[in-house]
């Protein structure tokens, strides 16, 4: 099954072997796959990736493996099997990018180890992610979301001034991702310049801490630890959420005369020269007064109109959705962001790539059946029938099995 991309997108002709599990991975490779790339992933014979048993919520189909695994081809491998490891390396010498995020040191014990692969193929670019990096303390240590927000501070900034929170996202995951996609960028940029592949390494903990760049510097320089403020901020009032007649609505003035805006706004223009109100320095030294005098005020209008009214005079205002607001933000439907996938469940709603090129659309393929293209790849990378069978038989590799769509 030789794959194909319109020419127009920007990966056409590129191929990804991705060994990957989870987030981290499976997200910079789903944005690989989205810019045309064609994307292989090599999944445990029998349970895949573990991603696939999170929940059950999308048809049958977990909501974290179908946001980050479309466009991707399964191939399913036992990777402690000789027979399978040996598929598995035939893939990757026919690669142009590699990308693993198997538990420390893993790769390199199976012989795919980045400086090995390169030696065969100098041409491939490896990206190896990890939670802490290649040497220190903790370079063998469980690396999961939480525990890097944890050690990189993140949740010391995240939360209230009475509880710190995790992101209600997987931001350390996501971060790393996001850097990996970026480098296998650079590094197929350098290779078309020079012919030279790479290997990089991306840790969830460096991509986080690079994340909080502002606390950092504050703490280094100043001696201050940015506080938890909830919605709030640490150094402009009035920002925050404020109630309405029906709900309440998210305001952040950034500066004096987004104050002006906003005192005109609410119908008290004489706040302006309110000796203690006047300037950003003295709303956040009285904080508690400026919330209490804004929030009065918001009170006396439904959200929609303060929201329009706010919108009109230039004030920064936004309404605080949940998911189903999300899903329903009009836009989403205004923009025309949402197409229809394929998965082993049928049809799905999706979300169109963030980047949007004026030029071509980009694709949103479909979502795996575990081991659904193992025989066809392996066919295709030189494998006969017979030999596929053999495999099959020996448990050294998985083939498609039937899904049972639900709801």
């Amino acid at each position: 099954m030789a794959h194909t991309a319109d020419p127009a997108l920007p990966l056409a002709g590129i191929t990804v072997v991705a060994l990957e599990q989870a987030v981290a991975a499976p997200l910079a490779t789903r944005h690989l796959a989205d810019l045309g790339a064609r994307v292989i992933k090599i999944e445990r014979v029998g349970e895949g990736d573990f991603a696939r048993n999170y929940d059950h919520a999308v048809r049958g189909i977990a909501s974290h493996f179908v946001w980050l695994n479309r466009g991707k081809e399964s191939v399913a491998l036992d990777l402690k099997d000789p027979a399978g490891l040996s598929a598995a390396q035939r893939l990757i010498a026919g690669a142009d990018v590699f990308v693993q995020n198997s538990a420390p040191g893993a790769a390199a014990r199976l012989g795919l180890d980045g400086e090995q692969l390169r030696a065969d193929n100098p041409g491939l670019v490896v990206v190896n992610i990890s939670g802490y990096g290649t040497d220190g303390p903790r370079r063998d240590r469980k690396a999961y979301d939480m525990l890097i927000q944890a050690e990189a501070g993140l949740i010391s900034v995240t939360g209230t001034p009475d509880t710190a929170t995790k992101t209600g996202v997987p931001s350390a995951d996501i971060a790393a991702g996001l850097y990996t996609a970026q480098s296998v960028l650079a590094a197929l940029l350098r290779r078309a310049r020079t012919g030279e592949g790479a290997v990089v390494d991306v840790s969830m903990f460096d991509a986080t801490a690079e994340w909080l760049g502002h606390p950092m510097y504050m703490q280094m320089y100043s001696g201050h630890q940015i506080p938890r403020m909830g919605l709030s901020h640490a150094s402009i009032a009035p920002y925050d959420a404020f109630p309405t007649s029906d709900g309440e609505i998210l305001i952040g003035v950034q500066n004096d005369r987004g104050w002006a805006a906003l005192a005109e706004v609410l119908g008290r223009p004489d706040l302006v020269t309110h000796p203690d109100l006047a300037t950003n320095m003295l709303r956040v030294a009285n904080r508690a007064l400026c919330d209490r005098v804004v929030g009065e005020l918001t009170a006396g209008f439904t959200t929609e109109e303060l929201d329009a009214r706010l919108a009109t005079a230039g004030v920064p205002a936004a309404q605080i959705n949940d998911m189903q607001g999300l899903i329903d933000h009009p836009q989403l439907s205004a923009r025309d962001r949402w197409r229809e996938i394929d998965s082993p469940s049928g049809p799905l709603r999706a979300l169109l790539p963030p980047t949007t090129f004026r030029d071509v659309e980009l694709p949103m393929g479909a979502i795996p059946g575990l081991g659904e293209h193992t025989a066809a790849v392996l066919s295709e990378f030189g494998l006969g029938a017979d030999e596929i069978d053999r495999l099959r038989e020996s448990g050294a590799i998985g083939l498609a099995e039937a899904a049972e769509p639900v709801g």
